[in-house]
């Protein structure tokens, strides 16, 4: 399936020289809001009291959420599970979990004289480091099994390629949160995850039509097998990633409040993983010196079903 057919070779690596001093630029602006003001960490991260609340009907969060606030608590995660909801505060200094608790209960049996607290606990700081630490081992253990993947199925130049602009995506992503203070949450660890793997896919889809133009195409050089790769899945990639938008799209605007950051945090991912995969990906590969020979065992000779057409010849999907 295809909305178009391109004809015509684009000549993106004509331009990667100036793409990737804007990526370099834009990622070394993202270390420096990591460093500079760190991430807005969740309750899950820092500590806090988690308490469930039942109601005898089905609870309105949004009205839930604004009670809470009028105490004071400007971040605070309300999580509806039908009848009961889940409220997650920040430390609050000078009182206790409990206090905490009985001045959100006071509040809420205000509104609703029915509503019954159902469990209430404090979430150390000793916890928010080891989420901390086990998010990160889970991001380490994402990018060697990437890198292993690819080595195996390509070579290791393009493993090197794909791992530096997915970290580059994350980091970017991280550097939008810390720039804007956006609270970060499990879910949006979940989020920058779901987008390594995605932009992964990416540069898979890429890497495969590279090397399937070693074959066919004997006379064209390194930078325009690249440009004819990138250009014969332009299709490809707005109807997947056109499709995957709009469903994250439909997260952010109606998912809610809970929904709100994860969604962000994909939209952002999401376009620089279609930016970097075609972009950073490529062009450090090429610039690695990857060759025919690199993919294709046994040399240049010409194979069953090659073909020596113009560059301009097999732009189609």
């Amino acid at each position: 399936m295809e909305f178009f057919r391109i004809h015509k070779t684009i000549p993106f690596m004509r331009h990667a020289l100036v793409l990737n001093i804007v990526s370099f630029v834009t990622f070394a602006l993202a270390v420096f809001f990591l460093l500079h003001r760190g991430l807005h960490l969740s309750v899950e991260f820092t500590g806090g009291t988690v308490m469930e609340v039942a109601y005898t009907q089905s609870a309105d969060v949004g009205k839930v959420r604004e009670i809470v606030g009028t105490l004071g608590y400007t971040e605070v995660q309300v999580q509806s599970f039908g009848k009961s909801v889940q409220i997650r505060l920040p430390v609050k200094k000078g009182a206790t979990s409990a206090q905490q608790s009985a001045e959100v209960m006071t509040a809420l049996k205000a509104a609703e004289p029915t509503v019954e607290l159902r469990s209430n606990e404090f979430v150390g700081p000793q916890v928010g480091d080891e989420l901390t630490t086990n998010g990160l081992k889970a991001l380490a253990m994402v990018v060697v099994g990437i890198m292993i993947y690819l080595a195996f199925r390509f070579e290791w130049k393009f493993a090197l390629a794909t791992v530096l602009a997915n970290l580059h995506d994350v980091v970017i992503i991280l550097g939008f949160f810390a720039f804007f203070q956006w609270e970060f949450s499990l879910a949006v660890l979940a989020a920058v995850l779901a987008v390594l793997g995605y932009s992964v896919n990416e540069s898979v889809v890429i890497f495969d039509r590279i090397r399937e133009n070693f074959r066919r195409y004997r006379k064209m050089s390194t930078t325009e097998i690249i440009d004819n790769a990138i250009t014969s899945t332009i299709s490809r990639t707005i109807i997947t990633h056109g499709s995957t938008q709009l469903v994250v799209l439909s997260m952010f605007f109606f998912g809610g409040p809970t929904l709100h950051y994860f969604a962000l945090a994909l939209t952002i991912g999401i376009c620089f993983g279609i930016y970097s995969s075609a972009f950073v990906a490529a062009a450090i590969a090429m610039w690695l010196g990857v060759k025919r020979e690199d993919l294709i065992k046994g040399g240049p000779a010409k194979r069953d079903g090659e073909s020596e057409d113009d560059p301009n010849a097999g732009a189609v999907v």
